[in-house]
């Protein structure tokens, strides 16, 4: 009985085993069969291109080299030009003419504005009208859908308002500021706007920082260089108000810190102004609102896709309106935003 149940169990594993392997054997047969058909069918696989896109007018390229670059254009007189269209600009990159893919008209965008205030030892004299400049500036260029930052700075900068969209609570912080007796970071505020802005901005707004300052810097751990670099970064148009007055021209410190405000306007296509009296106030309010309203915003792709992080000029002209007076930024650096 012992012997017969061994046999059967033997029996029974070899059936088994038998089974399995007819199982596998039909299993390989059928994927020899299926596979030239799956051949036939499957899609190869998509490689990314290093190529740019090719664009179409129903086509919306993402890209890391998109430039925007505010322009503003006046008239002889100094008054803005409205209603110009994408045709009427030319730009070039290096000296490379570029294609503009996209024309923003003046006013359609928000803005966002960096309010640079000097609480340093420097403008203590002249604190109460800077404080009345920087309320009356705001009342006046501010409009629902902006964003205002306040960096107040002395010795070292701090964001006392970040990015809010309400004009009271902007009036509110800068009727909080204090002066000081110490030290002037100017270039150090200046980073700091710039970085405040680029970091807070939506696609395709226009940035500007507006600073009430004279500019004497003896305090930064950042140089003037690296102040222009971070302002080109962030598309941002600087302005400044010093007011100091014609004195400044009789201390070649002071006049140095002015020098230094209009390079950096000069270089994103603001400006410096210079005036310690309330008379002139408005008359500089009104230009500076009138520009960043008439602002455009040029867009491109650049046709040099390596971020290298190298400093790329640009060039906006009009060759069709030879008599307006264009003003854009000089230049931007080629890094990954």
């Amino acid at each position: 009985m012992v012997a017969n149940r061994d046999t059967a169990r033997r029996c029974m594993r070899s059936h088994r085993n038998w089974r399995i392997a007819w199982i596998c054997g039909l299993v390989l047969c059928l994927g020899i069969l299926i596979a030239p058909l799956a051949g036939l069918t499957a899609a190869p696989p998509i490689e990314a291109s290093s190529e740019p896109d090719i664009q179409t007018s129903n086509t919306i390229r993402v890209s890391t080299n998109l430039v925007t670059v505010p322009v503003s254009v006046t008239n002889p007189e100094g008054q803005s030009v409205p209603d110009l269209d994408i045709g009427d600009f030319t730009l070039e990159e290096d000296g490379k003419a570029e294609v503009i893919s996209k024309l923003t008209e003046a006013g359609q965008s928000s803005l966002q504005i960096a309010l640079l205030f000097d609480l340093s030892g420097s403008i203590n004299p002249r604190f109460e009208f800077a404080l009345q400049a920087a309320t009356r500036f705001l009342e006046k260029v501010w409009k629902p859908g902006d964003r205002i930052s306040i960096i107040s700075f002395s010795s070292q900068p701090a964001v006392s308002l970040h990015a809010s969209e309400a004009l009271p609570e902007a009036l509110q912080k800068l009727r909080e500021l204090k002066p000081t007796n110490g030290a002037t970071a100017f270039f150090d505020a200046v980073v700091l706007s710039a970085q405040t802005l680029r970091r807070s901005a939506a696609p395709e707004t226009r940035q500007a920082a507006i600073a009430l300052s004279d500019g004497e810097d003896n305090e930064s751990r950042c140089s003037v260089q690296e102040a222009a670099r971070e302002v080109q970064r962030s598309d941002t148009v600087f302005y400044s108000i010093n007011p100091g007055g014609a004195s400044i021209r009789l201390n070649t410190i002071s006049l140095k810190g002015q020098q230094i405000m209009e390079s950096l306007a000069a270089e994103t296509g603001g400006t410096a102004f210079l005036s310690d009296k309330a008379a002139n106030l408005d008359g500089i309010f009104s230009r500076i609102v009138a520009e960043l309203r008439a602002q455009y915003l040029l867009s491109y792709y650049s046709s040099n896709p390596r971020l290298d992080g190298k400093f790329r000029r640009i060039t906006v002209s009009m060759p069709r309106n030879p008599d307006l007076r264009v003003r854009a930024r000089q230049g931007y650096y080629a890094v990954r935003k």
